[in-house]
């Protein structure tokens, strides 16, 4: 183990949370506080009072949901929220979910789930990273294009080294059922320089690289031997700065789970998955046929249960 992990591991070990201190105030009271000073029609006097009262449960409503609830109109609800000085209602409702986890924390079940709260921060990073990539997919362009230029490389590299090859195996493993010649590369060195070459000379145009931490130079040489080849590279990693994305024609950023003495790939995955789905619609016609020679061939064979 590395001493960063060692460091991570000690970190990140379970152990009771503390009580709360006395000096802090009630959630309500924290709410409260947010309104106080500024002027607010009755129908924000109204929107005010549902959030105060029913904190838990409001904060994780949707904009739509809040304003059945409260009785009035979406628009409502915006300038609500940026009379108290926000850009809009997400805004106000990313600082009023954190006191709302703290009044579910403040109860004997909250405080019971609290001596785990080391994973459940784990977790709320991983749902962060995944309202990220959520984010990012909102305009589906760039995810479908990218997704109809791998569909259309024949054959399709799939990269992936060292700590990466799980989601690199993962994402070929399925790419398999709807395009017809797909390439894992897994090792570095001399056997990623000829399969990049191979899969060149064979009429391939993109290969897909996944890079997580801690990124492999490895990794870089194979993407820089592919861009020297010819072959493009769509990168999905961690950060949006640095050599590998400098290297890439295109990089998607999704953020690793860092808080646990490993890393966790929610975030990649969905993503990976995300690119599967274009290849998919960027030939419905081959992905159908090829989906059910699959089936075909799992149930004569009994592949599975």
């Amino acid at each position: 183990m590395s001493s960063g992990q060692q460091v991570r591991a000690q970190s990140a070990a379970i152990t009771p949370s503390g009580e709360p201190s006395d000096h802090e105030r009630a959630p309500a009271d924290r709410v409260r506080a947010l309104f106080d000073g500024h002027r607010l029609s009755p129908g924000q006097r109204r929107i005010a009072q549902y959030l105060i009262d029913h904190l838990t449960d409001a904060v994780f409503l949707s904009i739509t949901e809040l304003a059945e609830r409260v009785g009035v109109s979406q628009p409502s609800v915006t300038r609500f929220a940026t009379s108290l000085g926000y850009s809009g209602y997400p805004a106000l409702r990313d600082v009023l979910q954190p006191i709302a986890l703290s009044a579910v924390a403040a109860t004997p079940e909250g405080r019971e789930a609290s001596r785990h709260n080391e994973l459940q921060a784990a977790v709320d990073a991983e749902i962060e990273n995944l309202e990220h990539v959520r984010r990012l997919v909102a305009n589906t362009t760039q995810v479908l294009e990218i997704g109809r230029e791998l569909a259309a490389s024949v054959p399709l590299t799939v990269l992936g080294l060292r700590i990466s090859v799980s989601l690199a195996e993962y994402f070929a493993y399925a790419a398999r059922r709807i395009h017809p010649d797909v390439r894992l590369v897994t090792r570095g060195g001399s056997v990623a320089y000829d399969a990049l070459l191979q899969s060149r000379s064979a009429g391939g145009t993109w290969v897909l690289a996944f890079a997580m931490p801690r990124h492999a130079k490895e990794t870089l040489a194979a993407m820089r031997t592919a861009r020297s080849a010819g072959l493009r590279i769509a990168l999905i990693t961690d950060t949006t700065l640095g050599p590998l994305v400098d290297e890439a024609d295109v990089a998607l950023a999704a953020g690793t789970g860092s808080r646990l003495v490993f890393d966790s790939y929610a975030a990649p995955s969905v993503l990976a998955a995300a690119l599967l789905q274009a290849m998919a619609d960027a030939d419905p016609e081959r992905t159908q046929a090829r989906l059910e020679e699959y089936e075909q061939a799992a149930d004569k064979h009994g592949f599975f249960l």
